[in-house]
């Protein structure tokens, strides 16, 4: 899930790579098939083979009708991946306005239907953990900590844009009465409060 005319390079296209590399793709979100299980690797025909022969060890692979369907994915029409592009691209692009509007300024992700915010000044001291209770708690807007994908994740919290673009909207401006009231904010926006939960997969 890209958003410009960059598609992400792949690994394979390094001279070399070929004899060292592999390369894992994942359904889940290009397809929208997510808790699927289903994706493939490629590259190197002798590290394949030996991670083919420590998956047989672990279980018995995909069940049937996940595979048919993951191949029906890969061989058939692709307008679908531009269409859930596109409406990916779209929430971004309300969020990042919206929640810019209310005062807190999230960089537009190139990518993935996921975006890496930052903590707004006032709060960076409590840490991301703190910071999305406090959040759940008082704007009733659900994201996940950073830290909680490593360290490198601390002082980011991570949103996933799975919620609808008026869902979006609400959670908007929930935040800028959240910030507002903590003397963090100069949002323009007005409604009434809602809960707009954010996923974390």
């Amino acid at each position: 899930l890209y958003f410009d005319d960059n598609p992400p390079p792949s690994i394979l296209q390094v001279p070399g790579a070929m004899d060292v590399a592999v390369e894992f793709t994942s359904l889940s979100k290009t397809y929208s098939m997510p808790g699927w299980r289903i994706g493939f690797a490629v590259g190197n025909a002798r590290l394949i083979a030996a991670l083919a022969r420590v998956k047989s060890y672990l279980d018995y692979g995909a069940f049937t009708p996940i595979q048919v369907a993951a191949a029906a994915a890969l061989n058939g029409p692709q307008e679908c991946v531009d269409e859930v592009r596109g409406i990916y691209r779209k929430r971004r692009d309300v969020l990042v306005e919206t929640f810019g509007r209310a005062g807190w300024d999230i960089p537009p992700p190139p990518a993935t239907m996921f975006a890496w915010a930052p903590l707004p000044q006032a709060f960076r001291d409590m840490g991301s953990l703190a910071f999305s209770k406090l959040l759940l708690e008082e704007a009733q807007v659900a994201v996940s900590p950073g830290v909680g994908f490593g360290e490198e994740g601390e002082g980011y919290v991570r949103i996933a844009l799975v919620e609808n673009e008026q869902r979006i909207r609400q959670a908007a401006r929930n935040i800028r009465r959240f910030l507002e009231k903590r003397g963090a904010g100069f949002g323009k926006q007005d409604g009434e409060p809602v809960r707009a939960g954010q996923g974390t997969s």
